[in-house]
């Protein structure tokens, strides 16, 4: 038998593990809509202030990580002196199926918007069975 933790004894679990953040900044999940094709499956997102510099998309595995870092946008020569709301960086996780093509994948963003198509794998099309009279 392993001797308990101390949380252990308290009726508490240690805490998940989190990457670390290199940055000071607030971190934000994007709003998104998800919506499914024959062919594929799109999320778009809105990131606002952010460009295509400013996206980082990974695929660990079946993890699909989007995060965003939205350009500052005060203007030059110009110093801030009242700050009604904090910029956020933007960050969100998908777990995908083994049904995506992840060769296949395609990201575009415009105007703030991440579009994100990720290709049914040819497997998990739908497709019409002929019949024939025998």
């Amino acid at each position: 038998m392993t001797p308990k933790t101390d949380l252990e004894t308290r009726g508490q679990t240690a805490p998940a593990t989190t990457p670390e953040r290199l940055h000071d900044r607030r971190t934000t999940a994007p709003r998104a809509d998800i919506y499914e094709t024959p062919d594929a499956i799109h999320i778009v997102a809105n990131m606002a202030g952010v460009d295509e510099k400013g996206v980082d998309i990974t695929l660990d595995r079946s993890e699909l990580t989007i995060t965003g870092r939205p350009a500052s946008q005060a203007p030059e020569g110009m110093e801030l002196a009242y700050c009604e709301y904090a910029v956020a960086d933007y960050e969100r996780r998908f777990i995908l199926s083994e049904e995506i093509d992840r060769d296949g994948i395609i990201a575009t963003v415009k105007d703030g918007v991440l579009d994100l198509t990720l290709p049914k794998s040819t497997k998990a099309r739908t497709r019409r069975i002929p019949v024939t009279a025998a």
